[in-house]
C-alpha cells in the first residue's frame, strides 16, 4: 500500500510520520515548495512541529502529480472549509480506485455536508471507499510517539481493517468502526465545545465550569448525532467523548487556545494572531454545526453561544449570562 498525505500542517505531518513508522510507503504533499524541500532535506517541519525529527523514509513534494503518482490511499489533511476546492484541483491526478481518508473535522458551511460526503460528491467515489479518522489525537503528542488510540470509520469493514494495518504503530492504535456519521459529527462538534471551554478558562472559571461545559457539550453532540443517523455508542467512544475531552482540556488544542484568548478579552483578529495564524476549525464550524442543528430541529445552546461570540459580537460574559439564565429543565429529555 502506498499513501500520500495531502497537507503538511501539524496534523498532516504527524499522520505522515505515523504511516512511515507503521511501515507504509508515504509521501507528504506541502503547498509551499520551500516547506517540502526543508522536510525532505532536514527531516523536520519547523513551521508546524518544531523540534520533532521526522523519519528518514518520509519525503515531501509540492507537486500534486508527483505526490499522487501510484497512491492507493489519499489522506486529506487540509482544513474542512477548503477541502472541496483542494479536491477539485487534485481530481486530474486521482486514481480510479483510490481510497480516501479524511482527517478534517467540520461541516461544510455552504452545503452542510460532512467531509466524507464532500469527498464523495467531488470525486465520485462511493462511500465504501471513503474513511474518516478521528479520536483524541493532539498532533504534537502523536508526533512525539506518546501512546494514543484513534478510530478509522468506513462503511467497508475490510477496507477499514486494511487501513488499520497501514496506520498501526507501537504508539498509535487504530480501532475500526462502520459509523462514519457518528465519528464525523463527534469531530465537528468537539471543536465548537473546545472554544467554549477555552472562553471559560480565559475568563478565569475553574474545573467545575469546564466539566459542566464538556458534559453538556457531549449532550449536544449526542442529540445532533442521533438526529442525523449516528450511533450513541460512537459518541461514548474515542471519536466522541475521547476526542471531546482531549480537545477541551489541552493547551495544545488550537480551538481551546483560541477560545481562551477571546475569554481574556482579545478580539477575533487578536486571537487569530496569537495562535500564529493556524486554523481553529471551530470558528467556522460553529456556523455550519448550528445550521445543521437548525435543519434537524436540535437544541444546541452552547454551540449557539459560541457562534454569537465569534460572529455576532456577543461578549463572553453575556454568553455566560444567557446560558445560566436559560429555563430550568431535566438533565435528560427527548
Amino acid at each position: 500500500m502506498r499513501a500520500v498525505v495531502m497537507g503538511a500542517g501539524s496534523w498532516g505531518t504527524a499522520i505522515a510520520k505515523v504511516l512511515v513508522d507503521a511501515g507504509t510507503d508515504t509521501t507528504l504533499w506541502a503547498r509551499r515548495p520551500e516547506l517540502a524541500e526543508r522536510i525532505t532535506r532536514d527531516h523536520t517541519n519547523a513551521d508546524y512541529l518544531p523540534g520533532i525529527t521526522l523519519p528518514d523514509g518520509l519525503s515531501a513534494t509540492s507537486s500534486v502529480g508527483e505526490a499522487m503518482s501510484g497512491a492507493d490511499v489519499v489522506v486529506c489533511a487540509v482544513p474542512s472549509q477548503s477541502l472541496r476546492a483542494n479536491l477539485t484541483e487534485w481530481m486530474p491526478h486521482l486514481g480510479a480506485d483510490t481510497t480516501f481518508v479524511s482527517l478534517a473535522k467540520g461541516v461544510e458551511t455552504s452545503t452542510l455536508l460532512r467531509m466524507t460526503e464532500v469527498i464523495s460528491e467531488v470525486s465520485g467515489a462511493p462511500g465504501d471507499r471513503i474513511a474518516a479518522l478521528s479520536g483524541p489525537n493532539l498532533a504534537r503528542e502523536i508526533a512525539e510517539g506518546q501512546p494514543a488510540a484513534t478510530v478509522i470509520a468506513c462503511a467497508d469493514e475490510d477496507r477499514a481493517r486494511d487501513l488499520q494495518d497501514a496506520f498501526k504503530t507501537r504508539y498509535f492504535r487504530p480501532y475500526t468502526n462502520t459509523d462514519v456519521i457518528g465519528c464525523e459529527i463527534g469531530g465537528a462538534v468537539k471543536n465548537v465545545i473546545a472554544l467554549a471551554c477555552g472562553m471559560a478558562s480565559g475568563v478565569g472559571f475553574g474545573q467545575n465550569t469546564l466539566a459542566t461545559i464538556i458534559t453538556r457539550g457531549l449532550a449536544e453532540t449526542i442529540r445532533l448525532g442521533v438526529a442525523v443517523g449516528a450511533q450513541i455508542e460512537t459518541m461514548a467512544g474515542l471519536a466522541g467523548v475521547g476526542d471531546l475531552v482531549a480537545t477541551c482540556s489541552s493547551p495544545l488544542s488550537r480551538n481551546r487556545t483560541f477560545g481562551a484568548h477571546l475569554g481574556e478579552g482579545a478580539t477575533m483578529q487578536e486571537a487569530q494572531d496569537a495562535t500564529h495564524g493556524q486554523v481553529a476549525e471551530g470558528v467556522k464550524s460553529c456556523t455550519s454545526v448550528r445550521a445543521l442543528a437548525d435543519k434537524y430541529d436540535v437544541e444546541m445552546p452552547l454551540t449557539d453561544a459560541v457562534h454569537q461570540v465569534c460572529h455576532s459580537g456577543l461578549t463572553v460574559a453575556d454568553a455566560v449570562s444567557s446560558l445560566l439564565g436559560r429555563r430550568a429543565k431535566p438533565e435528560i429529555y427527548d
